[in-house]
Formats: structure tokens, C-alpha cells, sequence
């Protein structure tokens, strides 16, 4: 598969956006484990605007994780139109613009998913956003907003003629939100239309390697783009591959190997954002690396407490003595 001129291999797997999740360190890590292409956090176009400190730090790429795109949300077309050329001066590989998130606060204003009650209004900012910058530009969305309108086919169509480089599409409604299960026909529906020459990568319920090998064959798809399965488990990309290209599956990854790392995520943090921000910002992540272990509950809350990076490190040491 070929993205803004860049060959991913075959079966590329993707690293879904995701908010407070897919920072700086956590790309990191999951590139190390194999994703070919990675999305930063999605960034609120009204925030880059403003000068909003918070979304401004998102905008910061590193060569060692590249390709990467930048998301975009907002509900104002001149809103996103400026926020695209801000994100454009980051030098990503690719701008998304994300007409999917289902999140109430956002899709209520008529941001992400919101935009799947205005089809119309979706494909002219589309088209405006393309025009606005030289970056390729590419698109995250749903099957529709609800089930009496899943309009995916031929939204695809158009995105397509407006001049998208790409196309992802999760398996669920907007209204859906992550209920359910995801419908990957429709994607498979889309990518199957004689018309579509552009990339399609789909989303939704990609959780193991046996999940991933369906998807491709039985879909069609051109990528696999994966979200809320690699939280607690960037490692999920590197099961994937090996299952794709030999159909085994690895063995499951030790507590010594999560400690070590933990530990080197942890370090990427405070790297990235200081002491005290980074530690901060890694007690979702540590808390989950360990999901499992018997008795672990006395351990977890020490993880998600502790502020000295020194003491963290050590309890960390202590997890692998006692549980590996």
C-alpha cells in the first residue's frame, strides 16, 4: 500500500488517534513494535487558533517516528482550514481530518461524527481543506450517523473526488458510539466499489492477530487501522505482523519484558514532557501494562500515586522480581 507517496508493505498497520493516549511517547513505543504508521492525538482546530498551549504541544514530531499524520477536529470550516495550514508547518506526512469521533461534547457541536448529518457540508470542507494546503490530506470517519443512513459508499465517492489520498472508516454509527459490535461489510462494500482507487484502512474490534488476518481476507481492505486494543498492549503490532506473515502466534510477552518496558516508556515520558507531567501522564499506561496479575491490586495503586520517578522505577524492578 502505497500513502502520500510512501510505500507501507502490504498489510500495513496503522496507530489510531486517540486523545490523551497516542502522545509522543506512547508513538514511540508502538513504532518500536511495529506500526508502520501512526496519528498523533487528535488536535482541536480551535485550539491551534488560539495558540492553546495544550493542542500547540501535540504538533511536535520526531524523525524516529515518521510517517505520521496529524488529525484535525473542529466544526467551523475557516476554523479548520487555518488549523490545517498550522499543522502543515509540523511537516507531517499526511493531515486527517477526523469526521468519526462519536464523543458527545464533540460530535453534539457538529465536530467529528457530527459531520455525518451534513454530508454535503463534510464533502465541501473536505474539498476547501484540500485545496488549502500541499500536504496530502486524508479522512477518518463512520458508516453514517445512524442506521437509516449509512452512507458510506457514497461518501466515500465523493471524499474520493475532492481529492483524499485516503480513507478510514470505522465499522459503527456515529450514534453508535462504541457499542456493539463493528459492521466491517460496508467497508468491505466500499473497497469492492469498482470506483474507489484510493487507499481504504479499516477500524473497529481489531483485538488479535486472528482478528487482523480476517479482516484483510475476508474485507479486502488496504491497512488496518487499530485504536483501544493497544492501550496497555503496543505490543498487539508486533503479534499482528508475525501472525500475518508466518500464521503463528507468538508467545505471550513476560512480566520482565513488560517491566523493561514500562520503564523504557516511562523514560520516553519524562523525556518528552518533564518530570512531573510525564510521570503523570504515564499512570494510565501503567496501570494497564500489568493487567492480570494475581494479587496485583495493592501494586496497581502505587503505580497510579507515586510522583518520584526514583520510587517507580524501583516498584517496577519489584513487579518483575515478584511476578516474573
Amino acid at each position: 500500500m502505497k500513502l502520500a507517496g510512501i510505500d507501507l508493505g502490504k498489510e500495513p498497520l496503522f496507530l489510531a488517534p486517540m486523545e490523551d493516549v497516542t502522545d509522543a511517547s506512547f508513538r514511540f513505543i508502538c513504532k518500536e513494535y511495529g506500526a508502520d504508521m501512526m496519528y498523533t492525538e487528535f488536535v482541536s482546530a480551535d485550539g491551534l487558533i488560539r495558540d492553546a498551549h495544550k493542542s500547540l504541544a501535540k504538533l511536535k514530531l520526531s524523525g524516529e517516528e515518521r510517517p505520521i499524520g496529524i488529525q484535525i477536529y473542529g466544526h467551523i470550516p475557516e476554523a479548520l482550514i487555518e488549523a490545517a495550514r498550522i499543522a502543515e508547518e509540523a511537516a507531517p506526512e499526511v493531515i486527517d481530518i477526523n469526521f468519526g469521533c462519536p464523543k458527545h461534547k464533540i460530535a453534539r457541536r457538529g465536530a467529528g461524527s457530527g459531520w455525518l448529518r451534513d454530508p454535503e457540508g463534510m464533502v465541501d470542507i473536505t474539498r476547501r481543506l484540500v485545496r488549502a494546503v500541499r500536504t496530502p490530506v486524508t479522512v477518518k470517519t463512520r458508516l453514517g450517523w445512524n442506521e437509516d443512513s449509512i452512507i458510506i459508499e457514497e461518501l466515500a465517492l465523493a471524499l474520493q473526488d475532492v481529492g483524499i489520498a485516503a480513507l478510514t472508516i470505522h465499522g459503527r454509527t456515529g450514534v453508535q458510539m462504541y457499542k456493539g459490535s463493528a459492521d466491517w461489510r460496508p467497508i468491505a462494500a466500499v473497497k469492492a466499489n469498482e470506483r474507489i482507487t484510493i487507499p481504504i484502512i479499516g477500524n473497529g474490534d481489531i483485538a488479535t492477530p486472528e482478528q487482523a488476518r480476517h479482516a484483510f481476507d475476508t474485507y479486502g481492505v488496504d491497512g488496518l487501522m487499530i485504536g483501544r486494543a493497544t492501550f496497555g498492549h503496543p505490543w498487539l503490532f508486533r503479534e499482528i505482523r508475525h501472525y500475518l506473515e508466518t500464521g503463528e502466534e507468538l508467545p505471550p510477552m513476560g512480566v520482565v519484558e513488560r517491566v523493561q518496558l514500562a520503564k523504557r516508556h516511562l523514560a520516553k515520558s519524562i523525556e518528552v514532557k518533564g518530570e512531573r507531567v510525564g510521570v503523570l501522564e504515564m499512570r494510565r499506561h501503567l496501570s494497564c501494562y500489568f493487567k492480570g496479575l494475581f494479587n496485583f491490586k495493592p501494586v496497581r495503586l502505587q503505580l497510579v500515586t507515586e510522583n518520584d520517578p526514583a520510587r517507580l522505577y524501583d516498584l517496577l524492578d519489584y513487579i518483575a522480581e515478584e511476578w516474573g
